[in-house]
Parts: C-alpha cells; structure tokens; sequence
C-alpha cells in the first residue's frame, strides 16, 4: 500500500458531512424544476436554538430560530414531503452542499440541506 493511500484512509475518519435537523416545517414545500430539468422539493425547518454556551463577546446574539434550507431530490422523498404541512414537526437526515446556480447574469451559490430521509414525528393540526 502506497503511502499516499495510508494517508487517504486515515483521513477519510477526520471528515464527517452527516446531519440531522428536527425541528417545524415553516412553509409549504414547493416543487422547483430547474433548467437541467431537474425536479426537486425545497422547504425550510425552523429550530428553535434553545440553551447555547455563552458567548465569549459580551453581546450574543439575539436570535433564537434558525431558519434551514433543505432540498429533495430522490423521487420517493419528493412525494413524502409534498405531503407534509406548515407547522408539522419533521426530522430530516441528510448533508450540507453547496450548490451553484446561473441567476441575474451572475453566478449565485446557496447552502442547505440536501436531505436522504425524512419523516414526519408530529402532524400540525387541520387550520
């Protein structure tokens, strides 16, 4: 084995891109197609921070919600999160990308979740 291998392997244990986001979903899901003609399910999950370690500067932040981004590309997972509601309690497992668009003439990226599963744990009551 080559060194330059060794050294592959080893560092495959120093990188993890793995999350797990659970929190409500803030709106609609909506079904984007882009021009590749590709489709995909966008939505954002609002999670509330909740206690955080105190901060070293003497004012922190005030904000208490996070708002995340998230994407669905496989066909199965885009029918599963069509269904879901504004205010459903949702789980998502997935990884954090960097995805680059055309928009304006100019070249724009965004960064969210690109979700592998996700289910639903509470359903938002019926408005």
């Amino acid at each position: 084995m080559t060194k330059a291998r060794m050294m592959e392997e080893s560092d495959a244990e120093l990188v993890a891109n793995d999350v797990r986001l659970v929190g409500r979903l803030s709106a609609a899901p909506a079904a984007v197609e882009l021009p590749s003609g590709d489709t995909l399910m966008t939505f954002r999950i609002s999670i509330e921070r909740g206690a955080a370690p105190r901060s070293t500067s003497a004012k922190g932040s005030a904000q208490r919600v996070d708002s995340v981004p998230c994407t669905a590309w496989a066909p199965r997972l885009r029918r599963s999160v069509a269904t879901w509601r504004p205010g459903d309690v949702v789980e998502v497992e997935g990884a954090v990308r960097c995805r680059f668009y055309q928009a304006g003439g100019a070249t724009r990226s965004r960064v969210e979740v690109e979700a592998s599963s996700g289910r639903i744990i509470r359903r938002s009551p019926v408005a």
